[in-house]
């Protein structure tokens, strides 16, 4: 049963991501509400995937790369879905769901279930991980946006685009509270798994790749984080490092991936 909904998310992502790519270049917001609507049934129905992925394991399940990554998209289309009722920035859709249907299409292609042993409050370290890196897909796509409008700006390119995105002081101000809001969360995160990993292993660190370049990443956005607040970075150098440092996540999950690793301690 839970295949049949994470099936139809895809699915309806699909057509959500279509529209709003297609809405990039129209001046009409017709598009933009169409895949509103789309994406909106879409996260209902992956809502209800997860509620029946986690009521078959009989439990919180989110203890493997397929669980973890649902989780995400879910937690990033939440996060457009807000932004695009509340604020009423249509672009978002534009630059998030593509990012939402991709990771849902690469939780599909990973098994369900893992084999190393885990703790049952794994969970916990898994969640707040994720929601920190939320905050860093939102952060590289104010930084993505701020760099296109910044060029059309320099560039006078006065088109569908540029009316469509937002002023290039909401994307740096989004970009900075899309940092701050996901480094605790994911220090969080951090802090959750080696206490999981000290209670299982007797150790805080194993020194595996997945906690390596967690580390390599919290350090990262630390050093971002406090020059915005302390030497004041902001801006373009502001929106390159996010989108370098979101490019290193994708590329550090991948690698994980490839080796085998699980997103547990």
């Amino acid at each position: 049963m839970p295949a049949i909904f994470f099936m139809a998310t895809i699915a309806l992502y699909l057509g959500g991501t279509a529209f709003s790519s297609a809405y990039l270049s129209r001046r009409d917001d017709t598009l933009s509400k169409i895949a509103l609507g789309i994406t909106g049934v879409g996260f209902l129905m992956h809502t209800v995937a997860l509620l029946a992925r986690m009521a078959e394991a009989g439990s919180v399940s989110l203890i493997s790369f397929h669980d973890a990554l649902s989780f995400f998209a879910w937690a990033l289309v939440l996060v457009f879905l807000w932004v695009d009722v509340r604020h009423h920035i249509h672009v978002m859709g534009s630059f998030l769901l593509p990012l939402a249907l991709l990771s849902l299409i690469w939780a599909a292609a990973l098994p369900k279930e893992t084999t190393a042993p885990m703790l049952k409050t794994v969970w916990v370290h898994v969640t707040l991980s994720m929601l920190g890196t939320v905050g860093f897909a939102v952060a590289f796509a104010a930084g993505l946006m701020y760099v296109i409008q910044d060029g059309l700006l320099k560039s006078k390119q006065f088109n569908a685009l540029y009316a469509k995105l937002p002023p290039l002081d909401f994307l740096d101000h989004l970009n900075q509270m899309a940092i701050v809001t996901g480094f605790p969360l994911l220090t969080l995160g951090i802090i959750a798994g080696a206490l999981s990993a000290e209670v299982a292993r007797g150790a805080y660190l194993n020194w595996n790749p997945e906690q390596v370049w967690a580390l390599v990443t919290w350090a990262f956005y630390f050093v971002v984080l406090l020059g915005r607040i302390t030497v004041g970075w902001r801006a373009k150098r502001a929106a390159y490092l996010t989108i370098i440092g979101f490019v290193g996540i994708v590329l550090t999950l991948i690698g994980v991936v490839l080796k085998g690793h699980t997103p547990a301690v």
